[in-house]
């Protein structure tokens, strides 16, 4: 029996493996082990399942990356390198699930949306239509001791 130079056959110790990290494994950029210890320390339940802190690791992660590439997009549009909390709030206020994900949630230094209701807009003045309206009301005259209802019209051009 000869043994080769290169080959122990079987004495000595085996060569170490790198280790690989959960997220990883999983390939995420969330710290799935980080999610794991919190799950364990908060008390959530008495015990976490492995795949838990995984699937908790992936959610975070594309909302994370939801979020950011809207903010990014609102950052671009105000000619911006930097994201800053306002873009934040746009991002997340223009896109409708966010929006209602996130409807309790106050962002620091985000601003509001501008908005001008239809209502307070000025009309239309160049349409070359004549604009009319017509309605009716109803009133109420309580100068007496005894309230009288009537209705009131009108019509304007």
């Amino acid at each position: 029996m000869s043994s080769s130079a290169s080959s122990k056959g079987g004495r000595g110790k085996p060569k170490a493996t790198k280790s690989v990290s959960r997220s990883q494994k999983a390939g995420l950029q969330f710290p799935v082990g980080r999610i794991a210890r919190f799950l364990k320390a908060g008390k959530y339940a008495e015990r976490v399942g492995a795949g838990a802190p995984v699937y908790l690791s992936a959610v975070l992660e594309y909302l994370a990356a939801e979020v950011l590439e809207l903010a990014g997009n609102a950052a671009r549009d105000n000619k911006k390198n930097r994201i800053v909390p306002r873009h934040i709030q746009l991002a997340v206020r223009n896109d409708e699930e966010l929006s209602k994900l996130l409807g309790d949630v106050t962002i620091a230094n985000g601003g509001v949306l501008p908005n001008i209701h239809q209502t307070l807009l000025p009309k239309k003045a160049g349409s070359g239509k004549e604009w009319s309206s017509q309605g009716e009301s109803t009133f109420y005259d309580l100068d007496d001791d005894s309230a009288t209802r009537g209705k009131l019209t009108w019509r304007t051009q």
